[in-house]
């Protein structure tokens, strides 16, 4: 179509292009348009496709005007891809159309090229590879928060205190000087943040079956904004207490949190796991250490919309409505273009090396899965393969062989302090 792209703009991966149709090509399309309505349509008086052309194109200008816009929108949009030879990172966006009759049709088209990663240095790097050793005190509180798990709440006939789950009903007038309504009911774990500490403190005054009104400033930091350091009159009836009671740390605990002889034995395979999860921590900052190395020896772009579909990622993982999605994102961006830029890196590596993962390395996961779990391999690889996870697996694997490449040309040194 010899159209005309013109540069607005060409920074890092972003582009912005001026597209010019000319005016001869938007005629010819109208033409081939009009012919093709003129063939199909139905006007009354006339058999199908014998009304005349003229007539066609005043009764449909607007539909053809219409298709021929998005038919020359599409040519033009292919034939900048091939003239320019772009790689585009993500779906470009049309902006400031402009088709007016006897006129070029002009355009910008805006979008992201995916940026060609050339990592001229990956070793030559010192990472300090310190791994958090686990203390007495750490397994104490592991086992702590097993015993938690297993405690139970019984009821009790005194003034409650921090930690103890209450049932109350709470009132506080709709407006100033108003009526003191009936109140809601509401259970709290007093300490927990559930409740603002001027309620909390006037729970605890309270016996049970008690009844106590005054009144209570809401703190400077609360939530809602309109609220916030206004004293309004409250009324509290503590109706239950309830304290929790954790079991006796004994071999019958051990023995009913897991498969356990004694506490010994628990003990024991507490700090086992907790010395596993500090080696995979330390390891993992190792890794992230080098990306870091990597990504500062070797600048590039990132294209926005990988973080903006990143940061989707994040908001379904967490469960974020859509409506927050502004917030989150400001707080999530930096985390997301780190995440993206790892993953650019260990794809340009894998590619560069060779070391994406094979059909056979995900059969060998899969057969130690199966191994691991006393069952076929069969039966595992269909039901890795139904949840959607064999990609996964693949992903994990091509993340190791990139890593041991890269470790095994850096110098990690230990940096552990006990």
């Amino acid at each position: 179509m010899d159209i005309q792209i013109t540069t607005k703009k060409s920074e890092g991966v972003e582009r912005l292009l001026e597209v010019s149709v000319p005016l001869a090509a938007v005629n010819a399309e109208e033409e081939k348009t009009a012919r093709r309505y003129a063939s199909q349509v139905r006007l009354p008086g006339f058999r199908p496709g014998k009304a005349p052309a003229a007539m066609v194109r005043k009764r449909f200008k607007d539909a053809i005007r219409q298709q021929v816009l998005e038919t020359l929108v599409q040519e033009a949009f292919k034939e900048v891809m091939e003239r320019e030879k772009l790689d585009v990172a993500a779906q470009p966006h049309v902006h400031d159309v402009k088709f007016d009759e006897g006129q070029p049709l002009t355009f910008e088209l805006h979008l992201e090229v995916r940026p060609k990663l050339d990592l001229a240095r990956t070793e030559g790097f010192r990472i300090s590879r310190v791994e958090t050793p686990v203390t007495d005190d750490a397994v104490t509180q592991q086992i702590e928060q097993l015993r938690d798990q297993k405690a139970t709440w019984a009821p009790v006939e005194e003034k409650p205190h921090e930690g103890d789950m209450v049932k109350v009903l709470l009132a506080t007038p709709e407006a100033a000087g108003g009526e003191m309504p009936e109140g809601s009911p509401y259970n709290l774990v007093l300490g927990g943040g559930q409740a603002i500490p001027g309620v909390e403190e006037l729970i605890m005054e309270l016996a049970p079956g008690e009844t106590k009104e005054r009144v209570v400033k809401w703190p400077d930091d609360f939530p809602d904004e309109t609220q916030r350091g206004t004293t309004k009159n409250v009324r509290v009836t503590l109706q239950e207490v309830k304290r929790k009671s954790s079991p006796a740390l004994d071999d019958a605990f051990a023995r009913e949190v897991g498969d356990f002889d004694s506490v010994d034995a628990l003990t024991t395979a507490v700090r086992t796991d907790l010395t596993d999860n500090a080696k995979r921590d330390a390891d993992a900052r190792v890794r992230q250490q080098l990306i870091d190395e990597i990504v500062q020896a070797n600048p590039f772009d990132v294209p926005p919309s990988w973080v903006n579909r990143m940061i989707d990622a994040y908001m379904q993982a967490y469960k974020i409505p859509d409506e927050q999605r502004d917030a989150f994102g400001a707080e999530f961006a930096s985390v997301a273009e780190r995440q993206v830029r790892r993953d650019m890196i260990i794809d340009a590596i894998a590619e560069q090396q060779q070391l994406a993962a094979t059909e056979k390395d995900v059969d060998d996961r899969i057969a130690t899965v199966a191994e691991q779990r006393g069952t076929d391999p069969g039966q595992v690889y269909t039901s890795l393969q139904k949840a959607g996870r064999l990609p996964e697996i693949e992903r994990s694997i091509t993340e190791e062989k990139v890593f041991d490449w890269l470790i095994s040309r850096n110098e990690i040194t230990d940096g552990s302090n006990g």
